[in-house]
This record gives structure tokens, C-alpha cells and sequence, in this order.
């Protein structure tokens, strides 16, 4: 029987990731699972806003965001990453998020999402800096871009590179966004419907399974019709997923790559047949309970 994949998520009352399948099926990730999939066909657009792609579209498997233009720009207009949405009345909230040495970004998610966000990102360390409407959390977060060179944006490829030699205690792993939110603060420019938010450092390594991981050696670069990706699930991060395969090494597949395919279950010992490079190049019978 094949599924089609529409994601992973972070729910808020697990410990865990999950897989969502179409149909409302959840697949739980629990480190130490073996786990498989083979991809059939083509790979489809997923359509955009809950609406099935009017041209049932194939779409490059390299792509990380399974749509056609006409659907991707249709979702990106109701986006609030993409500022279309100013009158938005949900209370937000500006935080600062730590992937690894060197990399802090400052972002925004509606409070209503509580640390979703952070986790989908793969955010190893975090802290809340204000929070308030829309505009002003926009507003300081350009401040924070303009004025302490604060990105709002990591590289995947970055994060994936450091995983694996991170520093070994919550408290090292939260020293530069302690340094950066007091800095934050300090700063003229804040609007003034920003409400300030005292530093509270939440760790995630633990979550996602990051403490003894190994080095990667490499990364899913797309799904291919037969194609396996199959192995021990060693850790969640983000969209990834750390696999042991039979062979020992260490892969990492971002699960934005399986959306719009149909996926089979595989064996767990039949490897990886699929594209991948190393890390920093871009990237039966009865009643069926789960893919794997």
C-alpha cells in the first residue's frame, strides 16, 4: 500500500517528532527504530492551502517545497514570512535561535504555536526576546538584523555540518543567545508595542537526540522512482532524519524531499538507493498501521 507523505511535525503534548501521512495517519520517529520507504511514479505537487494542484503538476525532487509555481505562489500570498498579512491580530513573539558556534538568527512565530516553530527549524537552543502585534515583532526584527547583524535565516547545510560536535552542556550551548538578548535589549529602536521578555534558555538537544550522535557522511539529495532510504533512526532534528544504515554509514534525509511522492514500505536493511552528497552541498495483508 503506498502513502503519500504531507510532513513531519513537533506536537506540542509529545516527546517526539511524528510523520503525517494523507488520510491523518502519524508515523511516531523514535530513535533507535528501524525504519524504511521506497518512492513509485512521480513526484506531484501537494498543492497549496489545503487545495489539490488544479494541474496535478510533477515537480523537481531536488526541491524542498513540493509545488508548482502557480501553487507556490498562492500559498507565499498568504504567507506571514512573506509580509502580505499586516493586519494579522495574533500576538507574536521575537526570539532568538542557536543551531550550533556562530549561528544565532532572530525570528518570529505567533505565540499560539508555542516553541513549534523553533523545533521544526531544528533550533538546538532558544530564548523569547518580546512579544506583541505583528508589526512591531517584524520591526525589531529588523532592528536586530540592521543593527547587531543578527540573520534571520541559517543554511540547512550549516546546521547539519555541526550536529554532531556540539558543546557537550545546555549551558555552553546557550552562552551566545544569553550574550545576544542582553545586547537585544539594550538596543533604542524597540517598538513600543513590543513587550520585553526576559532571558529563559529552552534546550532541544535532548529532544531531538543530538547527545553522542556521529558524524554524518552524507545527505539525501532527492528521492528517485525505486529509490530506498532505509536504516536505524538515530535522531530528529528540524525536517531531518539521522539514519544507521546496514552498512553503517550515517545519512541525513530532509523529510521536505518526500512530500508529493507515493512511498512503499522497505526493509530496513536495503540501504540507500537514492541521490546523496556529502554534507554542505545543497541540498501486505491486514490493516496497515504505518509506513514503517
Amino acid at each position: 500500500m503506498a502513502w503519500r507523505c504531507s510532513g513531519i511535525g513537533w506536537p506540542q503534548e509529545a516527546r517526539m517528532a511524528v510523520l503525517r501521512w494523507e488520510g491523518g495517519r502519524v508515523s511516531p520517529l523514535l530513535a533507535g527504530k528501524a525504519l524504511g520507504f521506497r518512492a513509485e511514479g512521480v513526484r506531484q505537487c501537494v498543492g497549496a492551502r489545503g487545495n489539490l494542484c488544479p494541474l496535478g503538476a510533477v515537480v523537481p525532487g531536488r526541491v524542498t517545497q513540493a509545488r508548482c509555481p502557480e501553487c507556490a505562489r498562492l500559498d507565499r500570498a498568504h504567507s506571514v514570512a512573506a509580509d502580505t498579512i499586516a493586519d494579522d491580530p495574533r500576538v507574536y513573539r521575537v526570539y532568538l535561535a542557536w543551531f550550533g558556534p556562530g549561528m544565532t538568527k532572530a525570528g518570529i512565530t505567533a505565540e499560539e504555536r508555542g516553541s513549534a516553530r523553533l523545533l521544526e527549524q531544528g533550533a538546538v537552543a532558544f530564548s523569547w526576546l518580546g512579544r506583541g502585534p505583528l508589526m512591531a515583532a517584524r520591526r525589531t526584527e529588523e532592528v536586530l538584523r540592521s543593527a547587531l547583524g543578527i540573520p534571520d535565516r541559517i543554511p540547512y547545510a550549516d546546521k547539519r555540518a555541526v550536529r554532531a560536535r556540539l558543546p557537550a552542556t545546555a549551558g555552553e550551548r546557550a552562552a551566545e543567545i544569553e550574550a545576544l538578548h542582553g545586547r537585544a535589549l539594550a538596543l533604542d529602536g524597540w517598538a513600543q508595542t513590543l513587550e520585553p521578555l526576559g532571558f529563559d534558555a529552552v534546550d532541544h538537544a535532548g529532544r531531538f537526540g543530538l547527545e553522542g550522535l556521529p558524524p554524518a557522511t552524507a545527505v539525501v539529495r532527492e528521492l528517485v522512482h525505486d529509490g530506498a532510504v532505509a536504516g536505524t533512526l538515530l535522531a530528529v532534528a528540524g525536517p531531518d532524519l539521522h539514519l544507521r544504515t546496514a552498512d553503517g554509514e550515517i545519512v541525513v534525509l530532509d523529510t521536505r524531499l518526500m512530500s508529493g511522492w507515493s512511498l512503499v514500505g522497505a526493509d530496513a536493511g536495503a540501504g540507500v538507493s537514492v541521490p546523496t552528497a556529502g554534507l554542505g552541498v545543497g541540498t501486505g495483508g491486514g490493516v496497515q498501521d504505518g509506513l514503517f
